[in-house]
This record gives structure tokens, C-alpha cells and sequence, in this order.
């Protein structure tokens, strides 16, 4: 077969254009590629939402990549599990109510899973403002992570969305811009981010769900950046909240979109 090296660039381009303009409109958008911002895409592109999630990075998955200090597994408690049985993605009784699972399958399967349910990813794209008018946020504004990596000066370009997902997980990157640049109340007991507490897994795991929230109007909270904004702590390489945090998310949204 004769290949014509052009073709090659012009499928390329073509293809990504195709999907940049249509998702310059969207439901949902989603900022974070990590479990909780994956689940969340999963169920609300399973839902019919059209929905895209936004990284920074060149990979997806976040931190379950690394599993514990690069000991490729985590673990889940008995809630977690049911989200990776639906998944797919295999798990072993380690003790009662712990599940270990391998890093790998779990991050792959998740970012797999959810691009077939319909989730556009757009990897390597910096979410650096938003767009907030007079009902609250209205859309992100983008760049190529480069960009900002570099020190360029240039100029972004905005996609329009009926809800914003952080997802950003420790950073919280996108509520930050609220506080930082609006200097807008939210929906904290301070008004503003509380900030991450140390170390609890039990306590952390237990709250992520009741802190995944509508921290502002049209931006939700979820994941570890839910327990950043609302003061509670971190829980290191247990992953049952970021996916239960992920489909409560997403419920949250298919309900008030619908």
C-alpha cells in the first residue's frame, strides 16, 4: 500500500478540528482527567450528556497511575468496588471490606470505558480562566498546556458549557480562579477554599461524597479537589470516594440538566 505522508497530516487535522468545533458548545464540561473526572464523564456520557474533559497533562488518569509510592496497585473499600465491577476491571479480596486492584488496568479501563461511552477527551489543554456572567459560570477558557509551560503570550479561546466539573484533584485549579481572580464568595462555611488537611483516609473517604458539590454557581466540585475546597483531608492510594464522588457528580448533573 502506497501512503501518502500529507493524507496522513491533513486526516490528523481534519479529524481534531472536527471534534474542537463541535465541542466548542457542550453540557458538561470537565476539568481534571483523574478517576473521579473519568467516572463523571462515564455516567453522564452514558446518560446522553454531551460532555468533554479537559487535561493539562499528556497522560490520562491522574494519580491512580502511580498507585501507592509507585506500587502500581490500590486499593477500594466495599462502595468503590461496585463502580469497578461495573467497569470490568478485576479486584481481589485483600481482608474484609479492603480490594486491591492493579493501577494499570484500573486507570486504562476507566479512560477506555468512558471514551466508548461517549466522554471527549482533549488531552494537553490548560484550563487558565472561565467564563462567568450574570447566572455564574458559562464556559472555560483554554490553551495548549505548552503554552503556559513555555511563558508564551497568547491568547485562548473559549468553549461555552451548561455546568463546569473541577475535577483538578489536589491543585484545584479551577474553583482557585474564582477566589483568586473574581474574589467571589462560595459555597463554603468560610466563602472561600479551606484547604486540604492531612492524612485521614477513613475520614477522608467518608466525607468526599457529601463535599462533592455545587461549590459555585454552574461549577461543581469532585474528588480530592472536593475535600480541598471544604477543609478535609487527603486519603492517599484508596480510590473508592474519587469514583463513588465521580457518580454522584454526574447524578447530581443528570438530574438538573434533564
Amino acid at each position: 500500500m502506497k501512503l501518502d505522508d500529507i493524507k496522513i497530516s491533513k486526516a490528523i487535522i481534519e479529524g481534531y478540528m472536527d471534534d474542537l468545533l463541535d465541542y466548542t458548545d457542550m453540557d458538561v464540561a470537565i476539568g481534571g482527567g483523574g478517576p473521579a473526572g473519568l467516572t463523571a464523564g462515564y455516567y453522564l456520557a452514558k446518560a446522553g450528556y454531551k460532555v468533554a474533559l479537559f487535561e493539562r497533562k499528556l497522560s490520562i488518569g491522574g494519580g491512580m497511575w502511580g498507585g501507592g509510592m509507585m506500587f502500581n496497585k490500590i486499593v477500594v473499600q466495599e462502595e468503590g468496588k461496585r463502580i469497578l465491577d461495573e467497569f470490568g476491571i478485576r479486584s481481589t479480596e485483600y481482608e474484609d471490606q479492603y480490594y486491591v486492584a492493579d493501577s494499570i488496568e484500573c486507570t486504562s479501563t476507566l479512560c477506555s470505558k468512558a471514551c466508548q461511552a461517549g466522554l471527549k477527551i482533549f488531552n494537553l489543554i490548560e484550563i487558565e480562566d472561565l467564563m462567568i456572567k450574570e447566572k455564574g459560570v458559562e464556559g472555560l477558557v483554554l490553551n495548549w498546556s505548552a503554552v503556559e509551560i513555555a511563558g508564551l503570550h497568547v491568547d485562548p479561546l473559549t468553549v461555552r458549557s451548561r455546568a463546569v466539573i473541577d475535577a483538578t484533584g489536589h491543585p484545584i485549579e479551577i474553583v482557585k480562579i474564582i477566589e483568586q481572580k473574581m474574589g467571589h464568595k462560595l459555597n463554603t462555611s468560610t466563602g472561600k477554599i479551606i484547604g486540604e488537611k492531612s492524612m485521614w483516609a477513613e475520614a477522608a473517604e467518608n466525607i468526599v461524597t457529601d463535599n462533592t458539590a455545587e461549590v459555585y454557581p454552574g461549577l461543581y466540585v469532585a474528588g480530592m479537589a472536593a475535600n480541598a475546597v471544604y477543609g478535609a483531608p487527603r486519603m492517599g492510594p484508596i480510590f473508592g470516594g474519587m469514583l463513588l464522588s465521580g457518580e454522584k457528580v454526574a447524578q447530581m448533573l443528570i438530574e438538573k440538566l434533564k
